[in-house]
């Protein structure tokens, strides 16, 4: 998959007075089957995770951004290509 293929998705988003409420169905609201959910956090500033490519792999990225927080990804072309 090459970096022309990403896209911002929509999700469903269900508010009322106790917050927000968002939810991810395979092949409804992304359009593949999910198999492996991961989830990094404290992450200590600086440090990255992953370094590694797949050859055949679909991936769904959430980012939360907290006011006192931030969140950045680096996708390195050479590695989805090969």
């Amino acid at each position: 998959m090459s970096l022309s293929k990403c896209k911002i998705m929509n999700l469903p988003k269900i508010s009322d007075a106790r917050g927000n409420l968002t939810f991810i169905r395979s092949n409804k609201h992304i359009p593949f089957e999910i198999k492996r959910v991961y989830y990094f956090y404290d992450v200590p500033g600086g440090e990255s995770r992953g370094g590694h490519a797949h050859k055949n792999l679909e991936q769904f990225i959430i980012a939360a951004l907290v006011v006192s927080m931030s969140f950045w990804m680096t996708v390195l072309k050479e590695a989805l290509l090969s």
